[in-house]
């Protein structure tokens, strides 16, 4: 791990059902304990959604226990924003909220334009292709970005 890493990290997305709860995963595969990792959305309400949880297993990222969450649950639990060193937008509404959250805190908010999944595909194979193309664009930029 580079010294240049954050120590924490918040992804993003619009429902945590999809994008953010794949990177949560991919990013505690990679990184362990050596980085704090969290995930929340600009709503919460759906439940995980069973082709991230698939895709994820794929490759050895359980997430079938990820409970999905919003951004004012966090702090309502006792999150708070500034707490985190880095929050990683996949959304353009969860960047917006992003920002307007953290308009008094001093810390980085980064854009991922990360594919969303939901919607693509007929059938079940190509639904899983599209899942599989997020999982893979999020891999690939977390690995870009913390080497």
């Amino acid at each position: 791990m580079s010294a240049e890493n954050p120590q924490s990290v918040l992804f993003c997305c619009d429902h945590n059902a999809v994008r953010s709860p794949m990177a949560e995963g991919l990013m505690k595969k990679f990184y362990g304990t050596s980085i704090y990792v969290q995930s929340a959305g600009v709503k919460n309400d759906l439940d995980i959604d069973g082709f991230s949880v698939a895709v994820c297993e794929e490759i050895g990222v359980e997430l079938s226990r990820h409970r999905t969450r919003s951004f004012e649950e966090m702090q309502e639990w006792g999150d708070d924003l500034s707490g985190f060193d880095l929050i990683i937008a996949l959304s353009p509404a969860s960047q917006r909220m992003a920002l307007e959250l953290t308009r008094f805190y001093h810390l980085d908010v980064e854009y991922w334009p990360i594919l969303d999944p939901t919607g693509l595909g007929e059938g079940r194979e190509e639904k899983l292709n599209s899942y599989r193309m997020a999982r893979d664009q999020i891999r690939d930029r977390i690995k870009q970005r913390f080497r």
